[in-house]
């Protein structure tokens, strides 16, 4: 990625182009070109060796609530401050969550498992119960009808058609005492049951090959599950972050969880869509002339269960919330082994979800085009609910973003395309504690830097496309402070 300097000299007549003509045409001497010339990888990556540092200070980690997620807001917050934007910290509540042991056999032979975020805990030791494979049809384990005779047993379930909580809320009141969801693609499946009260046996997590093997023949052979965690209710905080200027009435905004997972540094996931925010913050500048304020959200607490961005957007009153003129989320733009997805706006894939709010189509659409005209093929990848979009999509909010992928697996064709190593996660060290800064794919990131910043530049000028809002005299506003976030608070809470 190259660097540049030059000040954009912004015009009104940019917004109308923007609906007909091919936006990265635009790119060279508009000011969404000119902020993908000053946002580089070299200094995305600086910030990525600071929250390394910090990680390797702070026991390895940078979870919600530790010294090493304090350390790492107030390393954003500083700099955001000192570069003159409107800073607030705003703090929440929590329930902690650190896995002590998670453990599964199926007939005497271990399985690797992942314990579920609010899983309740077995003993110590674990429990041991027949299996009881649960039919994989179109909605596996959601359905009271699918568990005939489980009173007692450990269950089997497809992942697929309703949450993990659900499947095992479903089968805990038919009688179960555990349970086991198996991935329905490749790779491991790190799964949450959303919150404690949700929990209501123990939950794990295991590979689709895995599951296929023992949903066959092994019906009523013995399980043993141990699966325990430490939980505890705590406080953390957001980190948000906005332009004084700008018209306050259809604010741009863009977010990245800053937390990672207790057992590592969290580098990739999601070291990298924060340093790419915080570098597009800075080189956009507190004062911009810009035709929309842009506002920018460190996520916390996002690996228990994306509380921190729902925690936000529930602190909005109506009113605030339809200030919000879309979303972008950016969560693991950098992965090793990396893919490009695009989140899918209009639903072209027909996968999952279904399209988001009317605007997400059109936010797809600038992030692809731009990818494109770098000579980068993207896919879509869908709102499944994983990261922070999803109570701005609650509330009618139109979102997109950008992701290179977790755990799931690099196929033959994807390698066509873009390169890597097919039969591979995109990210090996997903939630592991080799997260860290050799757990990078530069190349990807720095293209996915400048699509970042291509993308917030170009609705720092006009929204247009997204929800018909037009640049007019009247957004030379006076500049407006940041609203109040409840419970919001000056301080950096204490680690």
């Amino acid at each position: 990625m190259s660097t540049w300097g030059r000040r954009s000299g912004l015009v009104f007549s940019l917004a109308a182009a923007l609906a007909s003509v091919s936006i990265p045409a635009l790119a060279a001497d508009s000011l969404p070109g000119q902020l993908v010339q000053k946002v580089n990888v070299t200094s995305v990556n600086r910030h990525l060796v600071a929250l390394q540092r910090i990680a390797d200070n702070s026991l390895g980690t940078r979870a919600a609530s530790t010294v090493g997620h304090a350390k790492s807001a107030e390393y954003i917050a500083g700099k955001l401050e000192a570069a003159g934007f409107d800073v607030t910290r705003q703090e929440f509540p929590f329930t902690y969550t650190q896995t002590i042991a998670q453990k599964a056999t199926v007939d005497g032979t271990d399985v690797p498992v992942i314990a579920m975020t609010y899983s309740p805990n077995t003993p110590e030791g674990g429990i041991t119960a027949p299996l009881a494979v649960i039919p994989a049809d179109d909605t596996p384990g959601c359905e009271a009808t699918d568990y005939a005779d489980v009173t007692g047993k450990i269950v089997l379930v497809q992942r697929g058609a309703c949450t993990f909580a659900q499947k095992q809320q479903v089968a805990a009141k038919a009688g179960a005492v555990g349970a086991l969801i198996y991935n329905n693609t490749d790779g491991n499946l790190n799964g949450t049951l959303g919150d404690p009260a949700s929990g209501k046996i123990p939950t794990g997590g295991i590979t689709k090959a895995a599951g296929e093997k023992y949903s066959t023949s092994y019906n009523g052979v013995p399980v043993t599950l141990d699966l325990r965690q430490l939980q505890e209710e705590r406080t953390t905080y957001n980190v948000i972050a906005e332009t004084r200027t700008g018209r306050k009435d259809n604010v741009v905004m863009a977010g990245a969880h800053l937390d990672s997972v207790p057992d590592g540094p969290g580098i990739n996931d999601n070291g990298t869509g924060s340093a790419t925010l915080l570098e597009v913050a800075l080189r956009l500048g507190s004062a911009p002339k810009i035709n929309n304020a842009v506002r920018f959200g460190w996520w916390s607490a996002e690996e228990f269960g994306l509380i921190g961005s729902t925690y936000y957007v529930d602190s909005l009153s109506f009113e605030q919330q339809l200030d919000l003129a879309l979303y972008l989320n950016f969560d693991m733009i950098g992965s090793p082994n990396a893919a490009y997805f695009a989140y899918d706006g209009d639903n072209s894939d027909s996968v999952g979800a279904g399209p988001g709010p009317f605007g997400s189509a059109q936010i797809e659409k600038t992030l692809t085009d731009y990818l494109t005209s770098r000579g980068i093929a993207t896919e879509g990848t869908d709102f499944d609910g994983r990261s922070d979009y999803g109570e701005f999509i609650s509330v009618g909010i139109p979102a997109g973003g950008l992701y290179t992928g977790a755990e799931k697996i690099k196929t033959d064709a994807q390698v066509a395309k873009w390169g890597g190593t097919a039969g591979v996660a995109y990210d090996a060290c997903y939630h592991q504690a080799c997260d860290n800064l050799g757990n990078i794919d530069r190349v990807a990131l720095d293209n996915n830097a400048d699509a970042v910043a291509f993308a917030i530049g170009t609705y720092a000028v006009s929204t247009q496309t997204v929800n018909g809002v037009t640049p007019t005299s009247a957004t030379a506003k006076k500049p407006a402070r940041l609203h109040t976030l409840k419970a919001a608070s000056t301080e950096a809470p204490a680690a």
